[in-house]
């Protein structure tokens, strides 16, 4: 039904209003309480400029998001129009219902073509390799790492390092190097650690932190066509990347077992660790001396290869879609055309929203307008995501529940921690009656 609906508004749209305007409309985007919203309330302020057509951008804290989202869904509201909604709903929103069907308007718009294919995989298609879309890329994001320059540049440390490790200090080429740093700088006696991870269990943060190793080493979560995961979440290279990653929980700060976001930016403007992982939609916060009195000595790198060579990382970031029950559907479908076009997409960066337009992240100006701008374009096209299917809470918390004691707690084997992982994963698929 709602397939059919999308394609017909999509080929109306055009054809009956063309470029001009004839009356004035609203509409209402939903989002979190975040930077990245206020950039966007500033976007699409040229929006009305051009169209006469006023565009909010709501939002709520991001603890309650999801929440008053589904509610919304849920009672078939029409109080938003679009929302910048996470990748993970994308199962359960398009099932649900509460998705417009996109895919007529992504081929006819040649979104494939301009925007950085992992951020449309990840962000737009529902199930995986369906070829069905149902949001554009709006938010990129992902992981990677922020690291003291003058730790890292200074002379007795750099000598010292070789000395022990028969290579040159400096941005890490590999996991491998990643973790001898980590270990280099891990000072408990000086109150200085190696390095900072995610570790909270509450959502989707040691998730994250965990896929950053997982994707690198070669490893996969499962197949999200046939959802096999026996034999892909516990293989070896999985086992391999979980051990790495537990390996540098070994070097991190004091009591570091419930950190994410908010902690792995102070590890760094307390001088509490040499490297942090961290979602770049944080990293502007890191050259504001205001809020880094380390700003000037703050880098930042790409999450780096695997022993095998593959380089990946975990994918944050939203898509923008519109809800079906919205009544302005056709002025949705308009706003989402001049969203997409590039000029657009430049001022989004421009702004500080983080775009996935591939000729815009490929562009010199783009990279070098920040510190982390060129991590971030090279992140944003090797970019992977967890499961996207309505039930992905329920295996979000079995990963937790599984990796958590091993990671924080050192209990158990990574191997038999995967392979328990996978026993509760393939139960949660047949109780759901997905796979074979």
């Amino acid at each position: 039904m709602h397939s059919k609906m999308a394609g017909l508004l999509a080929g109306a749209v055009m054809t009956l209003f063309g470029t001009s305007h004839a009356y004035s409309q609203e509409l209402t985007i939903f989002w979190a309480e975040w930077d990245p919203a206020n950039y966007l309330q500033e976007l699409v302020n040229d929006y009305e400029a051009e169209t006469g057509v006023k565009v909010t951008v709501e939002t709520t804290p991001w603890a309650d998001f999801q929440t008053k989202a589904f509610t919304e869904f849920n009672a078939k509201g029409s109080a938003y129009d679009l929302i910048v909604g996470d990748s993970q709903w994308l199962g359960a929103a398009s099932e649900g219902g509460h998705y417009v069907d996109l895919t007529q308007f992504v081929k006819d718009n040649h979104v494939l073509d301009t925007m950085a294919p992992a951020t449309v995989k990840f962000y737009s298609e529902y199930p995986g390799n369906s070829g069905k879309y149902w949001s554009i890329p709006a938010e990129g994001d992902a992981v990677g790492w922020s690291y003291r320059k003058d730790w890292f540049e200074d002379p007795t440390e750099m000598a010292n390092f070789k000395a022990k490790y028969g290579y040159d200090l400096a941005v890490p080429k590999d996991w491998k190097a990643l973790r001898d740093i980590a270990e280099f700088f891990y000072r408990p006696d000086q109150k200085r650690a190696g390095v900072a991870i995610y570790t909270d269990n509450s959502y989707d943060a040691m998730a994250m932190g965990f896929e950053n190793a997982l994707f690198s080493f070669g490893g996969e979560l499962g197949d999200f066509g046939t959802y096999k995961v026996d034999g892909i979440v516990n293989s070896e290279k999985a086992i391999a990347a979980l051990d790495a990653y537990r390996e540098l929980y070994k070097f991190t700060p004091p009591g570091w077992a419930k950190s994410f976001f908010v902690e792995d930016n102070q590890a760094i403007t307390e001088n509490l660790a040499a490297m942090s992982m961290n979602y770049f939609a944080f990293f502007p916060a890191l050259l504001n001396e205001a809020s880094n009195p380390n700003a000037k000595n703050t880098g930042f790198f790409a999450n780096p290869p695997g022993p095998g060579g593959d380089q990946f990382a975990a994918l944050g970031g939203q898509g923008i879609s519109i809800v079906s029950y919205s009544q302005n559907k056709d002025e949705a479908f308009k706003f989402l055309q001049w969203f997409i076009k590039d000029e657009t997409q430049k001022k989004w960066a421009a702004l500080g929203g983080y775009t996935c337009n591939k000729s815009v992240l490929e562009s010199a100006d783009f990279q070098n307008a920040t510190p982390y701008n060129k991590a971030f374009y090279d992140t944003m096209f090797k970019v992977k995501d967890f499961w996207a299917v309505p039930e992905y809470a329920e295996l979000l918390s079995q990963m937790n529940t599984r990796l958590y004691p091993l990671i924080v707690g050192g209990e158990g084997s990574s191997k038999d921690t995967l392979d328990a992982l996978a026993a509760d994963w393939k139960a949660t698929f047949a109780k759901y009656g997905r796979g074979g």
